[in-house]
């Protein structure tokens, strides 16, 4: 199984975009699919997981209500929605696979390649 995450651009401060995670493979149920960023220089940090058999969404407090994270189960695909975008959101967006959920980016075992966001003020 592979994961490709796209979608990334260049958006202004207070636009939207919405990035797709792609799996190659089977997702099984009791997976978890989690969206996490990372800026030069810092952590990488969790934004959202969706777990897989139930659609149960988890939230890091920085974006809730911002962001939404969603799939479609018929294209093995999992979306971030992102509004009112932020200067300070700028960061490579990736996205994970972990067998529970977890906001600790080592919890997640397979990883797309990341795609790059950029916003301008």
């Amino acid at each position: 199984v592979q994961l490709q995450a796209s979608g990334g651009g260049l958006v202004q401060a207070g636009g939207s975009l919405k990035v797709s995670c792609t799996a190659s493979g089977r997702i099984f149920s009791s997976h978890i699919i989690g969206w996490f960023r990372q800026a030069p220089g810092k952590e990488r940090d969790f934004l959202a997981a969706i777990r897989w058999n139930s659609d149960r969404t988890y939230y890091a407090d920085s974006v809730k209500g911002r962001f939404t994270i969603s799939r479609d189960g018929a294209r093995n695909t999992v979306y971030l929605q992102m509004n009112n975008l932020k200067p300070e959101d700028t960061a490579i967006y990736y996205c994970a696979r972990a067998n529970g959920y977890s906001t600790t980016w080592r919890e997640y075992r397979l990883w797309g390649q990341g795609t790059q966001v950029t916003v301008s003020s």
